[in-house]
């Protein structure tokens, strides 16, 4: 382990240009004008998989392509050999709108303080790409890995990875897997390096309301006939009470409720309530009452307005009633609740609080279950383990707010539970611009990465 843990400190910047490489790819898989660049980044990786001698593999999609690279010389696991784990992540990235944002390009790395800033640096390009490199030192030093390793990339995690589930099922038995390794959830500072052992699932909707065939002059028509961006505002403003509660009939029926141990656990998370609102950048903070910063965001179900549209948006005044209005929701969902019944819930109250005086359209977007591991199982304490030693702080248990969908589908299919060992920070600003990597995270988590296997394999 001290040749594998001293290649990788002495290789890290090459480590980090590889990463930089990777990020000049605007691998948005929301737009399809990025086709051509979600190609070429799949083949980049599948390349930096190739140069180590890991059995790879682009595998065309109807969508973007999924890259598998192994350890493994053979399709299927045989008795006395190895175990054998997955290794899961995403190359596509969230679209870097609004550009002004932006202190530098989105698509062109640049490092500050110890960070580098690009869209998709930990999520999630940096954070799988510190597991290769925590295989490349067991390759390169010429120590045996304890354990196969199997990396499945894919390239439509941002949109709902349409096309994973089937793939893991057509290639069941070859991914067959004593666990599935994550790195795409976070830790609340470098001190408090984090197991995951659970997150939210989501689904999301859309909903349009339509009223006159065209917009129309607001003084001439205005008063006469329903202000569809008027009827939209009213239905979103009744789908949450004052009390921060998600205000449709049935919504909390299946939730399950915080035990003592994990309420106890919450209240040992470094990030009080000012510094997280600090973080965040609101004036004060708003959230079910009843429940803490921490728990409201990772443990309780929500319901948010992802987007709304409708009317003149351009310079100056346009006095029109808009022919129409759309708003995109989603809702975090927790355990044992139910992505399908809860989006018969919504989408039940949302017609009820419709008026006769517009037309209502709604079109269902992506799902996924909420998932929980036991923290104290054998996978989790190996994963405890490897933290305490690569980052040297006591780790801590975390719920994760953001949903991984696919975890559940993991579960389903391939009948393993996931490791979700994130090594994003509160303030990587995901999803948003600027975002970045610390850079003491991403040689860290290569650490960790390559002690896992040895934890694994013992």
């Amino acid at each position: 382990m001290d040749k594998v843990l001293k290649y990788l400190r002495e290789n890290e910047a090459r480590f980090v240009d590889d990463l930089g490489a990777y990020l000049r790819f605007p691998s948005v898989s929301a737009q399809p004008k990025h086709k051509a660049d979600m190609k070429a980044c799949a083949k980049w990786f599948a390349n930096r998989c190739r140069s180590l001698g890991l059995r790879t593999r682009v595998h065309a999609t109807a969508g973007h392509p999924i890259v598998t690279a192994s350890t493994r010389k053979g399709s299927a696991v045989k008795a006395g050999k190895k175990p054998h784990y997955l290794v899961d992540g995403h190359y596509d990235v969230q679209p870097p709108e609004p550009f002004e944002l932006w202190a530098t390009p989105p698509f062109e790395p640049t490092i500050r303080k110890g960070a580098i800033y690009a869209r998709g640096s930990t999520d999630n390009k940096g954070q799988h790409l510190a597991h290769l490199n925590a295989v490349e030192a067991y390759l390169k030093t010429g120590v045996e890995l304890p354990c196969d390793v199997t990396f499945v990339i894919e390239g439509e995690e941002e949109v709902g990875s349409e096309h994973l589930v089937p793939f893991l099922k057509e290639r069941r038995a070859e991914l067959k897997c004593d666990g599935v390794v994550i790195s795409d959830s976070g830790m609340p500072s470098p001190r408090h390096p984090a197991l995951t052992y659970g997150l939210r699932g989501v689904v999301a909707l859309e909903f349009k309301v339509t009223g006159p065939s065209r917009d129309l002059h607001s003084g001439i028509y205005g008063g006469a006939v329903d202000n569809p961006a008027m009827v939209l505002a009213q239905i979103l403003a009744q789908l949450r009470d004052k009390r921060g509660r998600v205000a449709v009939p049935g919504f909390y029926e299946d939730v399950e409720k915080l035990t003592a141990y994990e309420r106890k656990s919450f209240r040992r998370l470094p990030i009080d309530k000012e510094a997280f609102r600090r973080l965040v950048g609101a004036p004060e903070l708003f959230g079910e009452q009843g429940f803490s910063h921490h728990e409201q965001r990772s443990a309780r179900p929500t319901l948010e307005i992802n987007g709304i549209t409708s009317g003149y948006q351009g310079e100056g005044s346009k006095t029109i009633v808009p022919s129409w209005a759309s708003a995109k929701l989603t809702m975090r969902l927790v355990p044992d609740q139910n992505p399908k019944k809860i989006l018969r819930q919504v989408k039940s109250r949302i017609r009820e609080l419709c008026p006769p005086t517009v037309k209502l359209t709604l079109e269902d977007g992506h799902a996924g279950g909420a998932y929980v591991i036991d923290p104290r199982c054998d996978l989790a304490q190996a994963g405890l383990r490897a933290l305490k030693e690569s980052f040297g702080c006591e780790p801590v248990l975390l719920r994760e707010g953001g949903s991984i969908p696919i975890v559940s589908d993991f579960k389903k299919i391939l009948k393993a539970d996931s490791l979700l060992l994130g090594l994003a920070l509160p303030d990587d600003n995901l999803h948003s611009p600027n975002e970045k990597f610390d850079l003491g995270n991403y040689a860290k988590g290569a650490a960790m990465g390559a002690i896992l296997w040895r934890e694994l394999g013992g």
